[in-house]
């Protein structure tokens, strides 16, 4: 039986905010699930039971945990929901969020067709579907996988590649019809009450904003797209709009797939330090450790303070295998870092001329 987290050393939580204006109170850290769908390396169910077991301990007072269906295609909530099964944990006690639009295939190969040499040891392929039937379709599967543990935040998972496949003008707009017949689904199962808010997970924060345009989102995950490396002053604009307009915001990938931290992988490729298309990021990463060691800031800690202070920003979506790690990202989320920290990024020219005006630091 997986080993209790000593009372001592349990994380103290600060009160959680509120989810945009849905009444929804969420961590500043959520706990990804993409681990548990066996993402670059597959482990044990014992070691995921221990992983879940062990943030649940950190969340006593609540915790959120962010699935998706492609994650392993679909192993992440099925292993959640087992793990949550066994641990015999009240389903008020948890709440969940389902990113929608893949749904499981039989596995033809000995590799899945999706995110080749990304998912490991895979029973299953995963496709996408998105439309009103198939995000139906996978909000079932999904909480089925999950042993009835029911998403309650639901949202369409990875819009701007089913957009991206688009071999026309019209195409891409037929595919633009598909995802917002997807919503017209997840507002009947909202009205239903069979979920509690609808969002959206995405990589492309412009899908993001076009989606918005068209369907008022009660939140927005952004991957990938807000981070202490990559910030782009149009996005911040964006997240400052959400902000106004009361729409919750969770910020994800904020380690670009752990490269960031020291990583071989750069949003889910694995990177070549000789490619000279990889050096700039090289460069950037030895600069910013060089930077964090000297002020004694572990890059990790940079990594979510930026991504969390940001406008609009409610939470963090981190995954980690290490159960060490995820108490270390919930301290890191607590704990501001100092104003002379920023202020160097900005001197080497780390972070972005634009953040001058604004305080990376809400605490002081």
């Amino acid at each position: 039986m997986p080993h209790k987290i000593p009372k001592q050393q349990l994380l103290e939580v600060k009160s959680n905010m509120e989810l945009g204006q849905t009444g929804i109170y969420t961590p500043s850290m959520i706990i990804g699930t993409s681990s548990l769908g066996n993402l670059y390396d597959a482990t044990p169910y014992e070691q995921k039971l221990e992983l879940v077991m062990a943030s649940l301990d950190f969340f006593p007072d609540g915790i959120v945990f962010d699935s998706a269906g492609k994650y392993g295609a679909g192993l992440a909530l099925e292993t959640l929901g087992q793990a949550l099964y066994d641990l015999q944990v009240p389903k008020d006690n948890v709440l969940i969020s389902n990113k929608l639009g893949w749904r499981r295939t039989p596995l033809t190969g000995t590799e899945p067709t999706f995110e080749r040499d990304v998912w490991k040891e895979l029973a299953y392929d995963a496709v996408q579907e998105i439309s009103y039937q198939g995000i139906l379709n996978c909000f079932e599967e999904g909480n089925e996988l999950l042993k009835g543990f029911d998403a309650q935040l639901v949202s369409i998972h990875d819009p701007d590649e089913y957009l991206n496949q688009s071999d026309s003008p019209k195409d891409y707009e037929k595919r633009f019809a598909d995802i917002l017949e997807g919503y017209a689904a997840l507002e009947e199962l909202k009205k239903a009450g069979k979920v509690k808010a609808i969002g959206v997970g995405s990589k492309d924060w412009k899908v993001i904003q076009k989606i918005y345009r068209h369907f008022p989102l009660d939140w927005v995950m952004i991957a990938n797209s807000m981070t202490v490396y990559d910030h782009p002053m149009e996005l911040f604009g964006f997240m400052r709009l959400l902000e106004k307009e009361g729409v919750g915001i969770i910020n994800s990938a904020v380690f670009h797939s752990g490269f960031l931290v020291g990583g071989d992988y750069f949003d889910y490729r694995k990177m070549n330090e000789t490619d000279p298309e990889n050096r700039k990021k090289y460069k950037w990463r030895e600069q910013f450790f060089s930077l964090c060691k000297s002020c004694e800031v572990d890059p990790a800690h940079a990594c979510i303070q930026f991504a969390l202070q940001l406008p609009g920003v409610n939470s963090l979506a981190l995954n980690s295998t290490s159960i060490k790690r995820i108490q270390a990202n919930a301290e890191f989320c607590e704990s501001p870092i100092r104003d002379s920290f920023w202020d160097a990024c900005k001197e080497l020219g780390l972070i972005a001329d634009y953040l001058s005006e604004f305080k990376l630091n809400k605490a002081e």
